[in-house]
């Protein structure tokens, strides 16, 4: 007898349910899609003990014919795909026809189904692989499907499965990301007695995320709106010229300053499927390149849509990854796009206030937030609900806050000087506009947004002096702001540098004597490697004798007793992201380098006019927001925030 067997149905089931099922949450990725593609438009999760129990999905889709309840247990069975062609052209998330039949392998699972078309529904019960019931029974349109006791005949999986609260936060992630993608139908996720999530249908993606996350987050969000790309269609063997390729970008990405410690944050959606993709997410980290600190990461749900030819999302068994026809294309069009939208909007960072958390009983997640410990996603939080001001309030108001165009109050120099009085009159401040919470979970429609708060009034600050030798302290009309002396004057150069790089044009500065550098073996190769860079940012070089080289001339901005740090700061980042990083970053990180050491200091005392100088630069840059390290630049106290502070709204 040979060694070779075929092995049988109820083995190749369960190794094929050990690639598509690898927890509960899996079953509820799989039957939810099925879902989704049915055309559901209510979708209801319940889940008791984390999943291990049960997992009822039930939904109002088109359901299936009485025959097809039962041939859709049968492996590679799909009414989604009918001839090879289609596999390069996937536009349903399911398609293997791998899901029921592998969950139903390892579980006791009920199906109740039933199509418009027919009269009464049928009920397929499965335990182990094997068929136990077959009926017919009344039912409602759509198809509900109870997964019982997952992994009861592989114990060895079952062993695996990490804690109810863990399994539970994977569940209640997955159909968050779901909920956001599709915001026109909706969703309800309970977990015994408790409802996690209830989130009906609404028009936009803005109202999705505000019935998700609350007001709170979607304030430090900037929408995307809709950004489109587009590639000449390839000319055929006939001459005949093929329909542009087009590529769309939508969603919403956080300003600078919200700062995540991990990714549980960002949401990836291809054509509405969810994914992990290494492509998008150095794309998106690329387009934050500079703003935020490489240790952190920002919040981000994005929808790329193209068509379903340009993306193969065959290449794993759970159907988490894609590959893309035009990689390249694809990742610097993200990149860009991003990057763009964070330059116009050129947000600013407020100054954390602490105030008295505010209920958020009737908000999505408000009783989640208690039950789980793995913060997979951010809890809402409702802004308290200011009243306008009253008439004696008004009457206590300085004058210059309601009246901007009478004189102001004396400006004020911390500096050395005396006091000095500008009596310039500062623009009229922009009306308080506040939020107000609506407690039913659907985002409050006569409320009026604030406008987000902008880098574009550094232009328009008047400096009133310095904090401690090191922080610039400036009035607007919208507030007071506080600018990192240090920073501020990095990003400056920062800029210069790279512009100076780009345009061949850098200014140099001769040594008087030579500065001697002496190297590792491992900096002497990547000196080797980099060395024409170097020349191009501004440091002219020449090898001198074993693993020394001489260092005739410098950038300008660089002070000379700082330019061996620098160089060899540079040789550091070579050695260490050369190998794995663009040159574009490699010059970016040496710019950074430069910038850093030849800046400003803290504890620096400056004159007046070095003051206003460094405003109007700064201004000036392309991305005033943060250093190029990811820190912040300027700090804004709000005039709400100040007035609430001391009581007077």
């Amino acid at each position: 007898m040979g060694r070779i067997q075929v092995l049988s149905d109820e083995l190749a089931n369960k190794i094929a349910a050990g690639e598509v099922v690898e927890r509960p949450a899996s079953v509820v990725k799989e039957l939810l899609e099925n879902s989704l593609d049915a055309a559901a438009t209510d979708l209801r999760i319940d889940i008791e003990a984390g999943g291990r129990r049960l997992i009822r999905i039930a939904d109002n889709g088109t359901g299936m014919l009485r025959d097809d309840a039962l041939l859709a247990f049968e492996r590679h069975a799909t009414s989604k795909i009918r001839m090879t062609g289609d596999l390069f052209r996937i536009a349903t998330l399911g398609f293997r026809g791998e899901a029921l039949p592998s969950i139903g392998s390892v579980s006791r699972l009920t199906l109740e189904t039933r199509s418009a078309e027919e009269e009464v529904g049928s009920v397929v019960e499965i335990a182990g692989g094997k068929i136990v019931r077959y009926e017919d029974f009344a039912l409602a349109r759509g198809t509900t499907v109870a997964v019982r006791d997952l992994f009861y005949n592989v114990p060895a999986r079952r062993k695996f499965l990490r804690s109810e609260q863990t399994e539970m936060a994977h569940i209640a992630s997955l159909v968050t990301h779901y909920s956001l993608a599709h915001p026109d139908k909706g969703f309800e996720l309970r977990h015994g007695s408790a409802e996690l999530l209830r989130a009906t249908p609404v028009q936009t993606l803005r109202e999705r995320v505000y019935q998700v996350f609350g007001a709170r987050l979607l304030e430090d969000l900037i929408d995307l709106e809709m950004m489109e790309r587009e590639i000449p269609g390839a000319v055929d063997e006939e001459g005949t010229q093929e329909p542009p390729v087009r590529f769309h970008l939508s969603g919403f990405v956080s300003r600078p300053q919200v700062q995540k410690t991990n990714r549980n944050s960002i949401f990836l959606f291809v054509n509405r499927r969810l994914i992990r993709d290494r492509l998008l997410l150095h794309a998106l980290s690329a387009a934050y390149h500079n703003l935020i600190p490489p240790a952190s990461y920002p919040f981000a749900l994005l929808f790329l849509d193209c068509g379903a030819e340009e993306v193969d999302v065959n290449v794993h068994p759970a159907k988490t990854e894609v590959r893309f026809t035009r990689g390249s294309f694809v990742h610097d069009f993200v990149r860009d796009a991003i990057r763009d939208v964070l330059t116009k909007s050129r947000p600013v960072s407020s100054v954390p206030i602490r105030s008295t958390p505010q209920p958020a009983a009737e908000l999505p997640f408000s009783d989640f937030s208690e039950r789980m410990q793995s913060a997979r996603f951010d809890t809402a939080a409702v802004e308290e609900f200011t009243p306008p001001l009253t008439e004696e309030q008004r009457r206590e108001l300085p004058e210059f806050v309601l009246r901007p165009h009478q004189s102001p109050p004396p400006r004020l120099d911390f500096g050395p000087a005396s006091i000095t009085v500008d009596n310039t009159p500062p623009p009229a401040p922009e009306r308080l506009k506040l939020r107000v919470p609506d407690t039913h979970g659907a985002f409050p429609k006569e409320a009026v947004l604030d406008a987000p708060p902008s880098m574009d009034v550094l232009a328009d600050l008047r400096p009133l002096g310095q904090l401690q030798d090191s922080f610039i302290i400036a009035a607007s009309r919208d507030g007071l702001w506080i600018i990192d002396q240090h920073v501020a004057h990095e990003r400056i150069l920062f800029e210069k540098v790279l512009r100076e790089w780009a345009s061949g044009k850098v200014e140099m500065q001769q040594l008087l004597v030579p500065l001697m550098l002496e190297l590792t073996a491992s900096q002497q190769i990547e000196y080797e490697r980099i060395a024409g860079e170097l020349l191009a940012a501004g440091f002219e070089t020449e090898p001198f004798g074993n693993r020394t080289v001489a260092v005739k001339s410098v950038p300008a901005a660089v002070p000379a007793p700082e330019a061996e740090r620098i160089l060899l700061e540079i040789l550091e980042i070579a050695e260490s992201e050369m190998r794995r990083v663009s040159l574009e970053d490699l010059r970016r990180g040496m710019a950074a380098s430069i910038a850093c050491r030849a800046a400003i200091k803290i504890n620096m005392r400056l004159e007046e006019n070095k003051i206003d100088y460094l405003l109007r630069e700064l201004a000036r840059t392309e991305y005033p927001m943060s250093c190029p390290h990811g820190r912040p630049v300027a700090l804004r106290y709000a005039i709400r925030d100040i007035l609430k502070g001391f009581h007077r709204i």
